[in-house]
């Protein structure tokens, strides 16, 4: 496996632990964690192959907005002010991952 896509698929399952953690503390199902986890680690995958020429925090929240957007519709139409917390999370870690990928 090339190192890059295998830095992209550690980060990216850490970035899922680090949204876990609150959303155990919440109690939320496991299909909502379950979700969560394996948007980051694709998000760490897309992040570590893709080649937009972008510095790497903005290049993260891109990535990782366009990734949530589809689930945000379903998520929202029941709950819209989740989409709050969602959205500060994703803007995080998502410029933390998009970073952190990007350091040589």
């Amino acid at each position: 496996m090339n190192s890059k896509i295998f830095k992209g698929l550690t980060f990216g399952a850490i970035a899922g632990v680090i949204d876990l953690v609150p959303m155990l503390l919440q109690g939320l199902t496991w299909d909502a964690n379950l979700s969560a986890f394996s948007m980051w680690v694709v998000i760490g995958f897309i992040l570590s192959t893709t080649a937009l020429k972008m510095k790497g925090a903005v290049k993260g929240v891109l990535v990782s907005f366009l990734v949530i957007l589809p689930s945000s519709f379903l998520i929202g139409w029941k709950e819209p002010v989740s989409l709050i917390p969602i959205a500060v999370m994703t803007l995080i870690i998502g410029s933390a991952l998009g970073y952190v990928l990007d350091r040589k």
